[in-house]
């Protein structure tokens, strides 16, 4: 069973276990977030696309992590003018252990697909 869900503008694919690093969310380490912005679940018997998300689906996370990611570097440059401007940024992040994926596969709003439109690729 995974899931891929919506938050902080970005997409993930995320399955029960899994760490993933998102944008910062409110939250103490060691606290229970849940997302609701689920715009695909798959479960055995096939996927459910959500219009735009899956109605009843949520996936809880536990906070592991509140931090800061990698170093980018952002330069600046103007030719022939001698303009040069070298700044960094780290984003803000929280890392996330997901523990469970819930939802009504049967919800409103969402579209189960059958295996003749998976097999025609629709």
């Amino acid at each position: 069973m995974y899931a891929i869900l919506e938050t902080g503008g970005k997409q993930y694919k995320v399955e029960p276990g899994d760490v993933i690093e998102v944008e910062r969310l409110d939250g103490e380490v060691g606290s229970r977030i849940e997302l609701d912005n689920v715009l695909l679940m798959a479960t055995d018997d096939g996927p459910t696309f959500g219009s735009p998300v899956v109605s009843g689906a949520r996936v809880v996370g536990e906070v592991v992590e509140q931090g800061k990611g990698d170093k980018i570097t952002v330069f600046k440059y103007k030719r022939k003018v001698r303009y040069r401007r070298k700044t960094g940024h780290r984003q803000i992040v929280t890392r996330l252990r997901i523990t469970e994926i819930l939802g009504d596969a049967s919800a409103s709003g969402s579209r189960k697909t059958t295996r003749s439109e998976q097999e025609d690729g629709a």
